[in-house]
């Protein structure tokens, strides 16, 4: 036996038993292809069929059960398939010569002697002149086009021609080998492999080609498939969210096949309307009745017609599903089978896909083409193919976010505050992802005595191996401020735990206590980035005072610790250097460029302040290390106002008093209450202090008393007391006990003064922030809204 002979043969026996214990349409396309090696490698026939035998005879099981012996067979007889074909191919090409020669016989020429011989060939046969123009087929070519030897000649174009693909040769116009598309006369695509030669007549010196043509539709589909989907795992290959995936997976779904728009509809609570994502032009409706449904296994499509339609464009939001359309994927999600649906036509094929995305059941695609189709076999392989690629991808990025919503929710418990108190803002943007935690830190501590402890510090490295460092210098300087250390005693008191820590060592931290009663600031900072420090509508400057080595580097006898004033209304901003170090960019240009956006946002709320820094540091490719910021505001000088007791007054007085409370960090919806109840105190006394006397005037006085804002409206005029039946007016006083806290009057003979206050909220934020995909861009952040 020959080594040819005993390799083809092992390679039967396997391919055999793993169609016996597995049946299948891959099991007999094997067995096509073994087939057809045998014609290649001149396998013997009875080589063959002996050596199956044998093998299904040593075979116990296949022995014993009457099905596996029928499985074999028809494995048998698929592999004798090909050899069957090339032998009748064979006969009949034999015998259609031998019925050519003998016709050749009787000719008196070579040309009829010729054309038999053409006739004989499987493969497709022409001859073209030098102009393109095809003037002789054979009838396979006509087989293989649609156009057969009765309708030469076939002027360029020619009627098989693809129009919309440009870059390929055609039939007759140049002597080489290449793979072209066609159009056969039915509509459906063939590629066709085509090998022409040069040709010069001798009797007249003119140049034809001649060539032959081959289908190769089943190998160009095969390596189109095995590309598309190599497409598809690559754009989502490095998607780490579902929101990535679906972006760029339904785009390059739409693409490559082909359709219009490609739609996925996800129920995450399994009920109720679900989460629509799609790609494309908006899918118009389209009213008929479902027909019964037909498992498909990616061979022949299962048929539902149904509407679909969607209001607005995805600018604008959302796409929104009908209801009708919303069943019909909800019935896809719930099929047991993960095969493709269509949707036919109304006047006959495929308009749509539809089909389950994962395994979980709630989720559903739907891809609609921008006209009715016919869907070979081939084509429903691919789609497959495609919908099982973007279904492996979308549950690997549903599982990441869930691992990622996990540890997200034990990064950020290990960040900083929940609840901070007023006039603070803070943001975090970690540089590694999907990580929403680094080596960077911050911490606002209130303190008993009414101080305000503040801790922003950067730990060597990144990532989570920094962030377990980061956590234990956090927590003890959280302890030492409640203990009541001061900024140098927390550092050196610090210095101490790093040296014990390891990872820790070269730590940079600035540490602060804010005194807002007194307008003070005490810091100490170890290697750190200085803090900024800004008057109301002034230049900002950096504190370079109590500078000192990072932690656990050099003993130190003594960290220093400087003290600065904080101006009433002045902006506090401490940082780490994520913020102002950019490759290529001097470091003093950050500090620039923070000190005027501070001194341009002095009546700007903290939140807004910690906007616009980023907005003006951030690099176009985002920041590439870790930032974290505390933004605090001084609460401002009082407010003092004195205007004549008349009601066109009272425009310019609530603008005034909406300016303040920027400065002052109150709230935006905390300030219009405080406004509206100041303007109807002051539209009292406008109206009736100085009713029957000369006009006089109102003052009107703000300030902030530690947390709460107080608000103060004088007159010199008369009190008149509220009549017991107001009738349809005269609600005013409780409208004002309604939007402050505690609201009292004092009057007598020299006036009446009316005072209202409240109390600054804290900010409250939750553990973990939403999730946010690796590819943000950079105006997007982990920022933490605040006051």
């Amino acid at each position: 036996m020959s080594a040819v002979l005993a390799a083809f043969l092992d390679d039967y026996s396997a391919a055999m038993r793993r169609h016996v214990a597995a049946p299948g349409q891959a099991g007999l396309s094997e067995g096509y292809d073994l087939g057809r090696r045998a014609l290649v490698e001149g396998i013997s026939l009875l080589d063959l069929t002996e050596h199956h035998f044998r093998a299904v005879a040593e075979d116990s099981e296949t022995r014993a059960d009457p099905r596996r012996a029928e499985v074999a067979l028809e494995f048998l007889l698929q592999t004798m398939a090909a050899l069957d074909i090339a032998t009748r191919g064979y006969l009949d090409g034999t015998r259609r010569y031998e019925q050519q020669r003998s016709r050749a016989e009787d000719l008196e020429g070579r040309d009829a002697f010729r054309t038999a011989l053409v006739e004989s060939l499987q493969d497709g046969f022409f001859v073209a002149d030098d102009h393109g123009t095809i003037v002789e087929v054979n009838s396979a070519f006509g087989v293989l086009t649609g156009y057969g030897a009765n309708e030469v000649p076939f002027r360029l174009p020619h009627p098989w021609a693809v129009t919309d693909r440009a870059g390929y040769p055609q039939i007759g116009t140049e002597a080489s080998r290449f793979v072209m598309p066609v159009r056969h006369r039915d509509g459906r695509e063939r590629w066709l492999a085509v090998s022409a030669s040069s040709l010069v007549k001798q009797e007249n010196d003119e140049r034809i080609f001649v060539g032959t043509v081959r289908d190769v539709t089943a190998e160009h589909d095969a390596q189109a498939r095995d590309q598309a989907a190599s497409r598809l795992a690559t754009a989502v290959g490095a998607a780490t969210s579902m929101v990535e995936v679906l972006a760029v997976g339904l785009d390059e779904l739409r693409r490559t096949m082909g359709a219009e728009t490609a739609l996925v509809a996800i129920w995450p609570s399994r009920t109720g309307r679900p989460d629509v994502y799609s790609c494309g032009a908006p899918p118009s409706s389209r009213a008929a009745e479902p027909e019964a449904p037909a498992e498909t296994n990616g061979t022949a499509p299962q048929f539902i017609a149904a509407p679909m339609r969607q209001s607005g464009p995805r600018a604008d939001g959302p796409p929104v599903l009908d209801d009708e359309t919303q069943a019909l994927l909800d019935r896809s999600r719930r099929q047991s089978a993960r095969g493709l649906s269509a949707i036919s036509g109304a006047e006959g094929g495929v308009e749509a896909v539809v089909a389950p995305l994962g395994e979980t059941g709630d989720a559903a695609l739907w891809v609609r083409f921008g006209a009715p189709r016919a869907v070979s076999a081939a084509d429903w392989a691919l789609y497959s193919l495609l919908v099982g690629h973007l279904s492996v991808a979308l549950q690997r990025a549903r599982n990441f976010d869930q691992a990622r919503a996990t540890s997200l929710t034990l990064q950020r418990a290990m960040l900083g505050p929940i609840e901070l108190p007023p006039r603070f803002s803070v943001h975090y943007e970690p540089a590694l992802p999907p990580l929403e935690i680094g080596g960077d830190w911050y911490d606002v501590v209130p303190l008993r005595d009414g101080t305000i402890g503040v801790v922003v510090g950067d730990c060597v490295g990144r990532g989570l191996s920094a962030a377990v460092v980061m956590g234990q210098l956090r927590t003890a300087a959280r302890a030492l401020l409640l203990r009541g250390a001061g900024p140098a005693q927390l550092l050196a008191e610090l210095d101490a735990v790093a040296s014990r820590i390891p990872g820790a060592m070269c730590t940079t931290v600035c540490a602060a206590v804010l005194d807002p009663a007194r307008g003070m600031v005490r810091y100490s900072n170890a290697g750190h980035m200085p803090p900024v420090l800004a008057p109301p509508g002034g230049p900002g400057r950096i504190l370079e005072g109590g500078r000192a080595v990072p932690l656990a580097t050099f003993d130190t006898p003594r960290r220093p610790e400087a003290t600065t004033a904080l101006p009433p209304g002045a902006t506090l901003v401490l940082f780490t250097d994520g913020l102002v170090e950019q490759r290529g960019y001097d470091i003093a240009e950050g500090f620039v460029k923070i000190a005027d956006v501070l001194s341009e946002t002095g009546a700007a709320l903290p939140r807004d302040v910690a906007d616009a820094v980023l907005s003006r540091l951030c690099p176009p490719a985002g920041y590439d290390d870790d930032v974290a910021m505390v933004v605090y505001r001084q609460p401002p000088e009082p407010l003092r106002l004195e205007f004549p007791a008349a009601a066109a007054e009272l425009a310019g007085v609530r603008r005034s008093l909406y300016r303040w409370f920027a400065t002052a960090a109150v709230p935006h919806d905390l300030a219009a209450d405080l406004v509206a109840a100041a303007n109807e105190a002051c539209s009292n006394s406008v109206e009736h202090a100085y009713r029957d006397t000369e006009p006089g005037s109102v003052n009107l006085t703000a300030r902030c008393d530690g947390d709460r804002v107080v608000l103060e409206i004088a007159d010199h005029g008369r009190w008149i007391p509220t009549p017991t039946d107001p009738g349809y007016r005269g609600r005013g006083v409780e409208m004002m006990r309604v939007l402050t806290e505690d609201l009292t009057f004092d009057h007598d003979e020299t006036g009446t003064r009316v005072r209202m206050w409240v109390t600054l909220p804290s900010i409250t934020f939750p553990t973990a922030n939403p999730l946010r995909t690796s590819s943000r861009p950079p105006t997007v952040s982990s920022r933490q809204n605040s006051f």
